[in-house]
């Protein structure tokens, strides 16, 4: 199996696949609820003229930690490669990930306790509390990255289908410019969240009714594109 899979060098339908995993990846609503629970956190407290750069800082928190935990299981993932039906495993592991979006969005679950700040209600969670305390960029920075691993079973499932495909296809040494673009992807949404709130061209609230608006429709879109790259990686493997 070819070893060369570099950004420029993957060959479409593998770009393709990436940046559709990425993409699902990127609208997830989990992160984006967290991050708006920030911002209003920030503007309850007065805090306006940092809500952009404790924003981009929480955000960059959570790039770095996705960036590096995909190194980390990448290589881990090599040790696998070879195994027979492995392949079968990462595309059944696609196609059940879809499966519970296409639940969510159908059935959704019973509403949790919620938190609330400034009109934006979330989960009850540890990492609703912890956005809650953030009070300066630097700490936004280290919270992001906590709640990444936190959020990872909310948000980790197209990752972890893109890292099994790659490590059938790419050498470790390949690895760093894909995870810099799918990241890039992942984290774009929150940046334009953030700046588009910042500057006044939409508000919080707005923002969070327009994602609750389409929830159960990301959801399902997600889901569906989650079971055709499964279906996909099953049919070619």
């Amino acid at each position: 199996m070819s070893q060369v899979c570099s950004v420029r060098e993957i060959a479409d339908p593998n770009l393709g696949i990436i940046t559709s995993a990425a993409l699902v990846d990127s609208i997830n609503p989990c992160a984006i609820a967290v991050l708006l629970i920030l911002l209003a956190t920030l503007f309850m407290s007065g805090r306006k003229d940092r809500v952009l750069k404790t924003g981009f800082y929480f955000i960059l928190g959570l790039f770095l930690a996705y960036f590096f935990f995909g190194i980390g299981l990448f290589s881990t993932l090599r040790l696998f490669q070879f195994a027979k039906y492995f392949h079968w495993g990462v595309g059944i592991f696609a196609v059940l990930v879809g499966l519970f979006e296409l639940k969510t969005a159908f059935w959704p679950p019973k509403e949790a306790k919620k938190v609330c700040i400034g009109g934006i209600c979330t989960e009850d969670s540890f990492a609703s509390r912890v956005i809650t305390k953030i009070t300066t960029p630097y700490t936004a920075l280290i919270a992001g990255a906590i709640i990444s691993f936190i959020e990872l079973p909310c948000t980790g499932g197209p990752y972890f289908f893109t890292l099994g495909y790659l490590a059938q296809n790419c050498t470790w040494s390949k690895i760093i410019p894909i995870l810099l673009y799918y990241n890039i992807i992942f984290v774009l949404p929150l940046v334009v969240v953030t700046w588009i709130i910042y500057n006044g061209y939409s508000s919080i609230e707005h923002t969070h009714k327009f994602k609750q608006k389409y929830l159960n429709i990301i959801n399902g879109v997600a889901g569906f594109v989650m079971i055709a790259l499964g279906i996909w990686l099953l049919i070619i493997g």
